[in-house]
């Protein structure tokens, strides 16, 4: 039999009615993609320990600030500045200015540069390679919205969709740390994320219409708890 092995990933047509990016967009944000997801709880482990989160009822209340505030004004829009060709090098650097608490600043950064190396072998394009050059050379960190954003457009994914995508990615991750931390119920935490699915859409369409003065807007309560995880005594993530 011919040996049909290649070397190079060569693009693989969709089955018929499946968009050409469908399933490229799945593999993005599964939670098997190994960009270290599971090491953060990007602030709520300090809601934790001061038990302000400590069920179902009270972490839904915390994803649904978190996904309002943070990820709609800072991830959501610099996702959308980039479909509208602002530059990368640009947005990084306004990113890593606006993202105050250094632990978030920092797993921003190391989810991001892990999600550029996995879609420079995986999903190539120059868009991805150009940024990956101004991270090799100091002059971008390489932020994970950032990387995810110029991953999707060059698979052609709808700016919406791509966004749409990214933040349920960003709290399905995080609930399922929840399930581990709090400790949560799988039950539990599968109808979190069934209520999450409103806040997304909303979330999705707020960051269509905003401003670039909206851009890094952010409760002072969330950066805060980041800032305190910090130097919490006892903890199970990074940030």
């Amino acid at each position: 039999m011919p040996n049909t092995r290649t070397d190079s990933l060569e693009p693989v047509p969709a089955p018929a009615g499946v968009p050409s990016y469908q399933l490229a967009l799945r593999q993005l944000t599964d939670s098997a993609l190994p960009t270290g997801a599971f090491a953060h709880s990007l602030g709520f482990e300090t809601y934790i320990e001061r038990g302000l989160v400590r069920d179902e009822e009270s972490f839904a209340r915390w994803l649904r600030a978190f996904l309002s505030q943070q990820l709609t004004y800072s991830d959501a829009l610099a996702m959308r500045f980039v479909y509208e060709g602002v530059p990368v090098a640009e947005l990084d650097g306004l990113l890593t200015a606006q993202l105050l608490p250094r632990q978030v600043r920092e797993a921003s950064v190391k989810m991001g540069n892990r999600l550029i190396e996995i879609g420079v072998e995986v999903f190539p394009s120059p868009e991805l390679a150009e940024y990956r050059a101004l991270v090799s050379a100091g002059w971008s960190v390489g932020h994970q919205p950032l990387a995810f954003a110029v991953v999707a457009r060059s698979l052609g994914v709808p700016p919406a969709e791509a966004i749409a995508a990214y933040l349920f990615a960003t709290v399905t991750s995080l609930t399922q740390n929840a399930v581990r931390a709090i400790p949560l119920g799988q039950s539990a935490g599968q109808r979190v994320l069934r209520k999450a699915h409103d806040g997304v859409a909303a979330a999705v369409e707020r960051a269509a219409r905003l401003a670039p003065d909206d851009f890094g807007a952010v409760s002072p309560g969330l950066e805060i708890s980041q800032m305190r995880h910090e130097r919490q005594r006892a903890r199970m993530f990074m940030s």
